[in-house]
């Protein structure tokens, strides 16, 4: 069995950092891809980063230069930076990854619980 588990949610004031951590456990092969959606109230569970096994990151616009990904390949981890944290970050964030269990022969997408962050003003 694969999982994935988030860490790093919380309550800050619009301004403030936090850094949100998922690490990938079980019976895994391999990991490609590693991404982190967000979903508010009301809303579509969007993308927010994501994270290629090479390194290669790209960005939702609205978090462009304020959020950074990163990722350790050797603690199956990813994380995300979250720097000048607005009202409108606020939403519970997930972690998704393409991972390859020891008794797949193929890549599954697998999804943690789920993290809150909310931004007060």
């Amino acid at each position: 069995q694969v999982q994935l588990v988030e860490s790093g949610g919380g309550l800050v004031q619009a301004g403030g950092s936090l850094r949100l951590s998922c690490a990938a456990s079980g019976t895994i092969f391999s990991i490609n891809d590693m991404r982190w959606y967000r979903q508010a109230p009301g809303k579509q569970r969007e993308l927010v980063a994501a994270i290629s096994s090479a390194g290669s990151t790209n960005y939702a616009d609205s978090v462009k230069g304020r959020f950074t990904i990163s990722r350790d390949n050797a603690k199956n981890t990813v994380y995300l930076q979250m720097n000048n944290l607005k009202p409108e970050d606020t939403a519970v964030y997930y972690c998704n990854a393409d991972i390859r269990s020891i008794m797949d022969s193929y890549h599954n997408d697998y999804w943690g619980q789920g993290t809150q962050v909310t931004v007060s003003s």
